[in-house]
């Protein structure tokens, strides 16, 4: 077995999960991705914890989803107590086809994800992480050979997470005590969003891996303005490209896509809070220096802006809060690049220019 496997497990357990004796761990594992699981499993036994393994291939969810009648269907109850039950969930993405699920429609897809909300919430109460195996279907969709796509995931996974901490702990102080944020870009990104009394994450790979962003929520109504994401996303199967919303009182008054708009339509409408924003997330893993059509990394890239329609986390909107948390069963990320004409300005002062932070040495004001 390739070593950097058994050290990619060994930071699933060690730092991303500190999985203890004893612990009942549920692993969700993608196509080809048994050499991971393997090692995670010689991990798990030296600490004398509990493994159990989920595969659910991608042609299996395909052929269920569109078999299947949402409004016949109920809560998926075994699945959830398993979740509910465990210590530690770890998901491994691996897939031959990432476009598996394309011609499944959007509505099918969104009704099947929000009869999952329960499980997604009894994972979101573990120590969970999700992480990505270098298989040769993510390698073909980045436009990479295996071997260079195994060194990109490896480099990116197995690295000095203590130091990125420490460099993102600077964006953390910034941001956390601020009320407003405002992103531009080129002609056609000009959002403004409120962050008074939400929290500020530093995410050094906890729960993603790899991390390498820090993320916060905007107060739901707050946002205002419009957004181009110029970067691809891939959602339900299908790929979404130069999608344009426009926001008042934080709600989605009109959108549109170069390519499947319906897809993004349906995203939209899956319930009452799909519309809104739950994440406004800053990249700023600078080992990750390409987009892949990989969210997981994607949205860690340096000089890159994320937002989340749809479910904000527990975390930046504790229940303590005075802030509305934006309910959703969906949670989809997409990209902003932020690397030429472009600013990130918190409370009025500009905080990144050009993908360079203020606390960095080449940064203009």
């Amino acid at each position: 077995m390739d070593e950097r496997v058994r050290e990619h497990a060994a930071v699933i357990v060690d730092h991303s999960t500190d999985v203890q004796p004893g612990d009942d761990v549920v692993i969700q594992a993608g196509a080809g991705t048994e050499d991971l699981v393997v090692a995670l499993h010689e991990e798990l036994g030296e600490r004398n914890a509990n493994p159990v393994v989920l595969n659910q291939p991608g042609r299996a969810r395909r052929a269920f989803a569109l078999a299947a009648d949402p409004e016949e269907l109920v809560l998926p109850d075994h699945t959830a107590a398993l979740m509910e039950a465990a210590d530690v969930v770890i998901g491994i993405r691996g897939s031959a086809n990432q476009h598996e699920s394309a011609d499944v429609p959007p509505e099918q897809q969104v009704a099947l994800q929000k009869l999952r909300k329960p499980v997604q919430e009894a994972v979101l109460d573990t120590r969970w992480v999700g992480t990505q195996y270098p298989h040769p279907g993510t390698a073909q969709k980045a436009e990479m050979s295996t071997p260079a796509y195994e060194e990109f995931v490896y480099d990116a996974v197995t690295r000095d997470w203590d130091e990125q901490r420490a460099l993102q702990e600077q964006m953390v102080e910034i941001l956390d005590p601020a009320e407003e944020v405002r992103i531009v870009s080129g002609s056609e990104t000009d959002l403004t969003m409120s962050v008074d009394g939400t929290v500020t994450i530093n995410d050094y790979a906890e729960h993603n891996l790899p991390g390498g962003e820090v993320f916060t929520a905007p107060v739901p109504d707050s946002v205002e303005g419009t957004v181009l994401f110029d970067k691809p996303v891939i959602t339900r199967g299908r790929e979404v490209t130069d999608a344009r919303l426009t926001f008042e009182d934080g709600e989605v008054v009109d959108f549109a896509a170069g390519q499947n708009e319906d897809a993004l339509a349906a995203t939209l409408e899956a319930d009452e809070g799909a519309s809104r924003l739950g994440e406004l997330g800053i990249g700023m893993n600078r080992d990750i220096d390409r987009f892949t059509y990989n969210m997981l990394f994607d949205e860690k890239m340096g000089d890159t802006v994320h937002l989340a329609l749809g479910r904000a986390y527990e975390d930046n909107v504790p229940e303590e809060s005075d802030v509305e948390r934006n309910e959703s069963a969906i949670h989809v990320d997409m990209i902003v690049d932020m690397s030429e004409d472009s600013r990130i300005e918190v409370d009025g002062e500009v905080v990144q220019r050009d993908g360079t932070f203020r606390f960095e040495d080449d940064f203009e004001a």
